[in-house]
């Protein structure tokens, strides 16, 4: 990566001054221009440094600006060495009508722990994590966890970029929050060991204007996430991805048993696909939704979001032909349910028909983080699904965390088909091509932002 900054500008920021378009927001002296909000740890000046200490028994406490922000480039620096986590909120927000006035936004993490998600960005009591670094593996080891750090983070329009010590960590587009606060985090504390745990913030500047030659180089290998709804970035299009449903017309789209789309059912409204409740049936309703085109190699995203006990799914290598009668068209599946509702969850084998699962023969399980169970948003908020599949390997993505991997034409995919509901269907899974399928299973169950890309 080259820094685009000039020789004068890099011996400044060595000393701690900053050019004439830079602004310090924090003089190295006190606190002036900074308010607390949330918890009751502790921020103080020691040595032209900002100290925050944890405390036990109070909520996430974060020293914010007075000052709101929309477009900017951020730089700091960050010292953590006692495992505590942290983050630094950018565009955050506080209003009495959302949840009581708790600090909400983006935050681009701090993150000690073997996990190293440090750079990441997590959505702070909304939406949880939107760029996990289980997506940019490779930056997980950024963060110095007995030194400074070097924070650079880039907000400009509906991109927001970050980097550790001159790693690029993510690449987030999304247009929830376009202004708010810039605030320092001191995460609340659980264990013993962490009371009075410090972490320490200097050379706090703010770039609001002038950002062409101030911009750092995005790396090519750091994928983009975009939550844009229904619309592809520039990236996304030179990568390949195109919109699988456009996000208002049945373009490219027919009934899995039909020769044209269900002429009800599908209601398309808003930028949202919405299969709607019947009798939860399977395929007893408008009936599944297929593509026109069959597809090899691809990646495959999109968004849904289902309602209380609801059960669904996104089938890939699907064959139409193959179930003429009642049920839903045949093809491998990446399951949509509502775990803790709908008994599906209880059946089949050690919960292979959970969400996120490969259907009845493979559970999903977070492959991403030891330890940590897969990532559901809840009933009623958007998840992200996503399907690889390039050369018989397939992964189940769930909100960006890999939940499941196989090889469809290994011998331990095929015993797995040959005792489950699959086994009277011959090479199941072992097609060469099929189409993409919505499924139909009498529940409503809402989709957006479909989008696809063919590999090589």
């Amino acid at each position: 990566m080259i820094r685009k900054v000039g020789l004068a500008l890099c011996l400044a920021l060595s000393v701690g001054t900053v050019s004439a378009q830079w602004v310090d927001l924090f003089n190295g002296k006190d606190l002036k221009g900074w308010t607390q909000l949330g918890g009751k740890a502790t921020y103080e000046v020691i040595d032209n440094e900002i100290v925050g200490a944890a405390v036990p028994d109070t909520p996430n406490s974060f020293l914010t600006t007075k000052k709101k922000y929309g477009d900017f480039i951020l730089e700091l620096e960050v010292f953590i060495n006692s495992g505590l986590n942290s983050g630094i909120q950018i565009r955050s927000n506080t209003d009495k009508d959302y949840r009581d006035g708790v600090v909400h936004g983006y935050q681009v993490e701090i993150d000690p722990s073997s996990r190293g998600w440090s750079g990441g960005i997590y959505d702070e009591q909304r939406r949880g994590w939107i760029y996990p670094l289980s997506r940019n593996y490779k930056a997980a080891s950024a963060l110095n966890k007995a030194g400074w750090n070097k924070i650079h983070i880039e907000a400009i329009g509906s991109e927001i970029n970050t980097w550790v010590n001159g790693v690029q960590c993510a690449r987030l587009v999304d247009d929830m929050t376009a202004e708010g606060f810039i605030g320092l985090q001191v995460h609340s504390i659980w264990e013993d060991h962490l009371k009075g745990a410090q972490i320490k913030w200097r050379n706090i500047k703010i770039l609001t204007s002038g950002f062409e030659n101030e911009e750092w180089d995005r790396a090519p290998a750091v994928p983009e996430l975009s939550y844009l709804k229904n619309q592809l970035t520039d990236w996304e299009q030179r990568n390949g991805f195109r919109l699988l449903w456009d996000g208002t017309t049945n373009a490219g789209w027919r009934g899995a048993k039909l020769d044209e789309f269900p002429v009800s059912g599908w209601n398309m409204a808003d930028g949202v696909l919405t299969v709607q409740k019947t009798d939860g049936g399977e395929s007893t309703g408008p009936g599944d939704i297929v593509t026109i085109n069959k597809f090899a190699n691809f990646e495959l995203e999109l968004e849904f979001k289902i309602t209380e006990g609801a059960n669904s799914g996104i089938k890939y290598y699907v064959d139409p032909s193959l179930n003429k009668g009642a049920g839903s068209a045949i093809g491998c599946e990446f399951q949509i349910l509502d775990d803790e509702k709908h008994p599906d969850a209880k059946k089949g084998v050690n919960g292979n028909r959970t969400v996120g699962s490969l259907y009845d023969l493979i559970t999903a399980d977070n492959l991403s983080v030891k330890d940590r169970g897969k990532q559901f948003k809840g009933i009623g908020q958007w998840n992200k699904a996503r399907i690889v599949a390039k050369d018989g390997k397939v992964e189940h993505w769930l909100n960006n965390e890999k939940v499941v991997t196989y090889d469809r034409h290994s011998q331990l995919f095929k015993a797995l088909v040959a005792y489950s509901k699959y086994a009277k269907w011959e090479n199941f899974g072992q097609w060469p091509e099929g189409c993409i399928l919505l499924q139909d299973h009498g529940d409503e169950v809402s989709y957006r932002s479909i989008k696809i890309r063919e590999l090589n």
